[in-house]
């Protein structure tokens, strides 16, 4: 049997000691520090965590945290950081087949990952399966509305606010949804935005973070290196309740507050 190539999801990944722009950083605290602000003493389980940045910000207030990624090395990376955290545990995984036990996590998360997932439906079913009744499903994702969106090259699907809301609503999820991260309406903020649709229509925009990473410095000048665990502290920004007057081409992520009731 021909084995199956999987993407190398490690050169789309954050990574320790990249240079991230300020932007990019308040991006990964916010979504941690809204996952953590419904974490107290609760079982949590990141799906596709990556290098791990948010591990250790989520276990100060989880009672355990586990943890996984289908990509070996980011998973090495993740357990490395977070060797000797008692509640803490970082294995490799499948978001279409969870290791875990019915009914045994109180809140699961899926950052920035779901357009990958070759079965989105698979997942959703998963994470239903894996939690309590009254448990969560948090994701976070790239708005494909958003007039500077740029998508993944290995990419599977990206949704729209409306058609997530209904994919999971129909495996029973209650669903709220959030936006953030508006658009600025300065002149140079309409300059860069100019700049980077064209990029984006000349597929000029690399593929990997380190290609990405020249590009950042170039529009938004000095970067900062990303550590390998984030804690809390930093700048992180508002996340808007959706509503139907919202333009959502203004906001570049969304943000999804799954709850399963059935």
């Amino acid at each position: 049997m021909q084995a199956v190539l999987r993407p190398d999801y490690s050169t789309v990944t954050e990574q320790p000691e990249q240079g991230a722009t300020r932007l990019q950083l308040a991006m990964l605290r916010t979504r941690y520090a809204w996952a953590s602000g419904q974490a107290a003493n609760k079982d949590v389980a990141e799906i596709a965590c990556g290098a791990g940045l948010g591990l250790g910000w989520l276990a100060r207030m989880a009672r355990r945290v586990e943890a996984g990624d289908l990509n070996d090395a980011n998973c090495r990376i993740a357990q490395e950081t977070y060797e000797g955290r008692e509640n803490i545990r970082v294995q490799p995984l499948d978001a279409l087949d969870l290791p875990f036990e019915p009914s045994s996590l109180d809140l699961v998360l899926l950052f920035e990952a779901i357009y990958y997932l070759t079965d989105a439906d698979v997942f959703f079913e998963e994470a239903r399966r894996v939690l309590r009744r009254g448990g969560s499903l948090l994701i976070s994702t790239v708005n494909r509305e958003w007039t500077g969106f740029n998508p993944s090259p290995f990419h599977s699907r990206y949704f729209s606010a409306a058609e997530l809301t209904q994919a999971l609503a129909s495996h029973g999820f209650a669903v709220r949804m959030y936006s953030g991260f508006p658009e600025r309406r300065g002149v140079l903020d309409a300059l860069i935005r100019q700049v980077r649709r064209a990029a984006v229509a000349m597929n000029l925009i690399p593929n990997t973070m380190a290609g990405k990473a020249f590009l950042k410095r170039m529009f938004y000048g000095s970067l900062q290196p990303i550590p390998p665990e984030l804690v809390p502290g930093g700048a992180t920004e508002p996340l808007y309740p959706l509503t139907g007057s919202m333009d959502l081409s203004l906001y570049r992520t969304l943000y999804v507050e799954a709850q399963k009731i059935r």
